[in-house]
């Protein structure tokens, strides 16, 4: 696998003597705090320091595994795309469809996959990963790291790195406009929204799809008993997600290997028994000829040809799961002639069968074949919908941990497995979602129109800001730049115009559960960085803790007292509102704040950062975690890292002036104040909404208040036990 090098970690090695120096951020302005030289005399005794050249033996083993990889991404990565032949000509609105007009859409197919799938994802997008993750919101996340675009004034941002070359005009520009930047933070978390949109889509067009099949032997079998039948197994399917995955994910590459093998065979046997010539509908011609001569009903077919592409987004956007190398060569020696030969076979037989195209799957298998093929679609359907359902679970956990929806349950279904995750809430709103789109929209065309929205605007998406990642980050030459936006955004543009036509025809579905989606998350970050903002502004430093204790009315009482804030530079204002109420302070107070950096993982000695503040029985701490980690402190072991973490630092920083004495005694007050009972204080803020509020603070605060009042605490997500939590209420005044 590749080796992302990460921006704290460097390794020097010169001649025999070799220097190995490794450097510490502690913040998010990346600023190094420690390095620690590590000398040896010969290489051989650095095996366990860092990794040995690659050998033949090693380049060996890491060719076969990307090849290893590669065949686990047909199961996880694919399935969605590979499965679209399944639903894209039933999709099709054709009226009286000819020859020249089934080597049309061919030809638009062909180039659709050639230029989406192969140039803009297997060759561009899969190098714009966020130190290995991929996605919209890596992009954006990368561009936060390099810009600062933070939503918030530039002096609360903190987000810019401190090896970044000086920002381009664009970078400027957006960190100048504070309206662009805005714009930008809503269109990633639109982008993200409509991820989510493809995980309700997905199962029920797919297995819809799959299902239909079975009318073609038994005629009887009507529609509706066709809706019911998917809806029952998309129901068991939803109903097993809290059983997590691990047991039958072994399967999912072999059905799909199956499925990428069975259906180009399909298709070469329709070719030549249908039409061998084929083939001559790559050449452009036929796209120029088709919108010469359909004109507008062209135009119109294409928000059914756009969904050959479903699923692209996957090679990008699961590129954390992987790597680069097994995408592209899983994506280009399998699914892409796979899929150029399923559609050539499917369009041979349809150019012979004009009117077959509502069944354009099923029609051209051969019936000797038919059941085991319908066995697979089957199969194959089940495993295209399961990994999207997964996947939308991963990006609500992402986004959960990033403050970017309100809290959700997340529970960790493999011990093996740290992506592997279901949340309840969301996997029951998304069966309902299914199995109603189903059932309200059965018919194959309508479910179409809805799933070329989404597949459309995550397109466009990707587009822009895979652009501005060209200008900003890799400042590649305008002339490519301008070479890739004009194809590609015209290109989906052109696309988007056609699937909008079909908003009052389904494709509104999506688009309303995209919106509404982004709505809540850009109001619950809005609301959240916000309430950051005024603990930055009403912070309290070190002196004013130090004049608050020293009134005589504040005790130091027994215990240790975990006191959250989400400020690190200063304590949160809710301390001096619970100081002056409660009139105490416990002996060992420790103020924590879980912090989720804009990177995929956080190394695990970095996870647990403890400081002291300078007064007796008062430390800081840090807690940080990236967007792929997983939370997985709980209870009396997230109590037991803490103290054991200040321990060592309280015998680490000890210096010749402190007196062995005075050092147990310090970690003798950490044990006795543990023993004594532990504490978790965090504030329950509020907002309070003055007149001279601009209309957009008081509706975006307003939202958030909603969303907060109705979403889980943090602290039992922790695992902390409920009766050892304290909320302390204030108001914060905007």
């Amino acid at each position: 696998m590749d080796r992302h090098v990460r921006p704290y970690d460097s390794a020097v090695a010169q001649s025999d003597d070799v220097v190995v120096t490794v450097i510490d951020h502690r913040n998010n302005n990346n600023d190094e705090v420690g390095a620690v030289s590590l000398r040896s005399a010969r290489f051989h005794d650095l095996n366990r320091l860092i990794q040995s050249p690659p050998t033949l033996d090693n380049k060996v083993a890491g060719k076969w595994q990307n090849l290893l990889l590669a065949y686990k991404t047909l199961g996880v990565v694919f399935g969605g795309l590979v499965t679209s032949p399944l639903y894209v000509y039933p999709s099709m609105q054709l009226k009286s469809p000819t020859e020249e007009n089934y080597l049309g859409i061919f030809s638009i197919i062909f180039w659709t996959l050639s230029l989406i799938g192969v140039v803009k994802y297997a060759s561009i997008a899969v190098r714009a990963d966020d130190q290995g993750e991929g996605g919209t919101f890596a992009l954006y996340s990368l561009l936060c790291r390099n810009i600062n675009i933070s939503i918030l004034s530039s002096k609360h941002s903190c987000t810019k790195s401190s090896t970044a070359e000086k920002p381009s005009k664009l970078g400027k520009f957006f960190e100048a406009s504070l309206v662009a930047r805005r714009v930008l933070l809503f269109i990633a978390i639109l982008g993200m929204c409509m991820l989510i949109g493809d995980g309700v889509l997905t199962p029920a067009i797919s297995v819809l799809s799959a299902m239909d099949g079975i009318r073609a032997p038994f005629p009887s079998f009507s529609k509706t008993w066709v809706e019911v039948l998917s809806a029952v197994v998309l129901i068991v399917l939803f109903l097993l997600q809290k059983y997590g995955t691990s047991r039958v994910s072994f399967l999912f590459s072999p059905i799909m290997g199956a499925w990428t093998l069975t259906t180009p065979l399909v298709g070469i046997y329709s070719i030549i028994k249908h039409y061998p010539s084929i083939y001559k509908a790559i050449s452009p011609h036929y796209i120029f000829s088709f919108f010469w001569r359909n004109g507008k009903e062209g135009w119109l077919l294409l928000s059914g040809t756009i969904l050959c592409i479903t699923g692209s987004e996957a090679m990008f956007a699961d590129l954390g799961h992987f790597n680069k190398s097994s995408i592209q060569i899983a994506f280009l020696f399998t699914i892409y002639p796979s899929l150029v030969l399923t559609y050539a076979g499917q369009t041979a037989y349809l150019i012979r069968n004009p009117y077959d195209h509502q069944d354009g799957f099923y029609k051209f298998i051969p019936s000797p074949v038919y059941w085991p093929m319908f066995v697979i679609a089957t199969l194959a359907a089940i495993v295209a919908s399961q990994s999207l359902i997964s996947a939308t679970f991963s990006i609500i956990k992402q986004s959960v941990a990033l403050d970017y929806f309100p809290r959700v349950k997340i529970v960790h279904t493999s011990s093996r497995q740290e992506g592997e995750v279901y949340s309840p809430e969301v996997n029951y709103i998304l069966m309902v979602i299914c199995v109603a789109v189903i059932l309200i929209f059965g018919d194959g065309q309508d479910i179409g129109n809805a799933f070329g929205v989404v597949v459309t605007m995550v397109m466009l998406i990707t587009t822009i800001m895979l652009t501005l990642v060209m200008i900003i980050i890799w400042r590649t030459p305008p002339v490519l730049v301008a070479l890739y936006f004009v194809i590609f955004f015209v290109m989906e543009g052109v696309y988007v115009s056609s699937v909008f036509t079909k908003i009052p025809e389904g494709g509104w579905i999506p688009f309303a559960i995209s919106v509404m989606l982004a709505f809540i998350m850009f109001g619950w970050f809005y609301g959240r960085q916000r309430k950051i903002e005024y603990e930055l502004t009403h912070k309290i430093d070190v002196d004013s803790l130090k004049a608050l204790l020293s009134d005589p009315g504040i005790q130091r009482v027994p215990g240790l007292c975990f006191f959250y804030t989400k400020i690190q530079d200063g304590l949160t204002p809710v301390l001096g509102h619970y100081m002056k109420n409660m009139k105490s302070l416990h002996n060992v107070t420790v103020f924590t704040t879980l912090r989720y950096l804009l990177v995929p993982k956080v190394p695990a000695h970095e996870r647990i950062i403890v400081n002291k503040l300078g007064l007796k029985g008062v430390y800081g701490c840090v807690i940080q975690y990236g967007y792929a980690d997983s939370l997985s402190l709980e209870g009396d072991d997230f109590v037991l890292q803490v103290t054991n973490s200040l321990q060592n630092h309280v015998r680490d920083s000890s210096d010749c002036a402190q007196s062995t004495t005075s050092l147990d005694e310090e970690i003798d007050d950490i044990k006795e104040a543990k023993l004594a009972g532990v504490v978790h204080v965090r504030g329950k803020t509020r907002f309070h909404i003055g007149k001279s509020c601009s209309w957009f603070d008081r509706t975006m605060l307003a939202f958030y208040e909603v969303l907060h009042s109705n979403c889980r605490s943090s602290l039992p997500a922790m695992g902390i036990p409920l009766p050892h939590c304290i909320e302390v209420g204030m108001h914060y005044e905007v």
